[in-house]
């Protein structure tokens, strides 16, 4: 896999990074170096911001929608055709499971561009509210206008799915945007630039994508004047950095950070099929997604039953190497998180019981292989059943009642996902109404659609991504008031 093809894309054309500087792209399941990816430079993200700027105050991307539309299809076009060569740069990179990448990772959120598609369809940018009979005054016209240059800042976890869960809502609002990946998965995310740069008919400066393994150098998009908007998926600890930078000149945010999500299954649940769909959320990715569930929380009574059943799935459940079509988890995705996540390892017999797991894997020579992990009779305070670990372990928590198992599901700083399961849809729905979180799953029906939005309560986030929301996040209000 030759590293020649990958460069940055700013102001329309494909380029190395000043001096040609560069650094290693690691695959997580090896070790081994796949090549280079350039690394930007303070002149390379100025760059790449004036020529947002630009192409914002002087093309008519920002208020052509039909021609909006059309360059939408054209990149889900390109991308539908390439995504047998995405593929195995994304499983490289990422260490994301082949099986994955038919799923969300990749095949399904190329498809899900097509809300945005849709959406400038019939969505009203301009509506005029008229002064009601009998009454004096003026017409008000309300504009939704594009909020202006976005810096968007994606993770590792699932590259293609968060690029272009920024790139669809922000080029549908008209927007334009530097797109910073993390250093870890770049490749994929460029080559996603050389094919709309050589496929679509996007003018230059409307899309830039920088890659960069210098914070210092990646913070100036925080912090550029130039920049109006920021829409940044990762950790909270970055989003609070971010958000300071980001307070001097009072940019917009749109912020999907942590979480620590709570599957509730209530003592009129099927178990047999809800707490194998739980623990498959756990072990997804090794654990690597914001809104995968990280506690399972059980009647008292029932506990030990449920326990049976989550390690019986865990040891069921295929992972290993990426590339093997049947594995759900590979290795976690950078040698920080392997560390991160052992470390977080270390303390969990301080709360509860290691049922499984709990050290790194030794199936494997080489890669950040760690051990599917259950942690049973959790203490809802200890610190892996409030932090978010971004790994594939499980704490399992008894409750003696509905009340309380809302509290517990409530009782952490993340309000990110959730679920409910019960037969009683009434109660399922009780439930799900006093969890502080802002995508609750009920049963087997999954809150991941385009067409709903996403995003966080309390600290997991500011705003929403998808559905309508992500559109409107991207957007701005003005209105105008004339003589009636």
């Amino acid at each position: 896999m030759s590293d020649s093809q990958y460069r940055m894309l700013i102001d329309g054309e494909l380029v190395e990074a000043t001096g040609g500087s560069v650094y290693d792209n690691i695959n997580p399941a090896t070790e081994e170096v796949l090549g280079t990816a350039p690394n930007a430079g303070v002149d390379d993200v100025e760059r790449a911001i004036h020529a947002a700027r630009r192409a914002f105050d002087t093309t008519t991307w920002s208020t052509d929608v039909e021609f909006r539309r059309t360059c939408l299809i054209q990149l889900q076009d390109v991308l539908r055709k390439n995504t047998e060569e995405l593929r195995p740069i994304l499983i490289a990179e990422a260490g994301l499971p082949y099986e994955l990448t038919k799923q969300v990772g990749l095949d399904g959120c190329i498809e899900m561009i097509g809300h945005y598609i849709d959406l400038l369809e019939h969505y009203e940018f301009e509506e005029v509210i008229t002064p009601n009979a009998g009454d004096e005054g003026a017409h008000r016209i309300i504009r939704r206008e594009a909020a202006g240059v976005v810096a968007a800042i994606t993770p590792w976890n699932y590259p293609v799915f968060l690029a272009l869960g920024k790139l669809a809502p922000t080029l549908a609002a008209g927007c334009t945007v530097i797109l910073k990946p993390a250093p870890d998965t770049p490749w994929s995310t460029l080559e996603i630039g050389r094919l709309l740069n050589e496929h679509t008919d996007i003018p230059a400066g409307v899309v830039n994508i920088v890659t960069t393994d210098d914070n210092e150098v990646a913070s100036l998009l925080t912090t550029h004047p130039e920049v109006d908007a920021i829409t940044f998926t990762g950790s909270t600890a970055t989003g609070r950095r971010i958000m300071a930078a980001a307070a001097p000149t009072v940019k917009r945010l749109q912020l999907e950070l942590g979480g620590k999500s709570a599957a509730i299954v209530l003592d009129d649940a099927d178990f047999a099929s809800a707490i194998p769909f739980i623990v498959g959320t756990t072990m997804s990715h090794a654990g690597q997604g914001c809104g995968i569930y990280s506690r399972l929380l059980v009647p008292r009574d029932r506990q030990e039953e449920a326990i049976a059943i989550a390690e019986a799935t865990m040891k069921m459940i295929p992972w290993g190497d990426p590339t093997e079509p049947n594995n759900y988890m590979g290795p976690l995705a950078n040698k920080k998180q392997y560390d991160s996540v052992l470390r977080y390892y270390a303390q969990a017999a301080d709360a509860g019981r290691v049922i499984t797991g709990g050290k790194a894997s030794d199936r494997f020579e080489k890669g950040y292989y760690v051990e599917p992990t259950i942690v049973a009779d959790a203490d809802s305070k200890s610190v892996v059943a409030q932090e978010e670990i971004f790994g594939p372990l499980l704490c399992i928590i008894p409750f003696d009642s509905d009340d309380e198992a809302i509290a517990i599901s409530n009782d952490t700083v993340y309000g990110l996902a959730g679920g409910v399961w019960s037969a009683d849809p009434e109660r399922a729905r009780k439930v799900a109404e006093g969890m502080r979180a802002g995508a609750i799953q009920i049963n087997d029906q999954m809150w991941n659609h385009q067409t709903a939005p996403f995003g966080g309560y309390k600290q997991s986030g500011i705003g929403r991504e998808w559905g309508v929301e992500g559109l409107e996040d991207m957007l701005q209000v003005k209105s105008i008031a004339r003589p009636a």
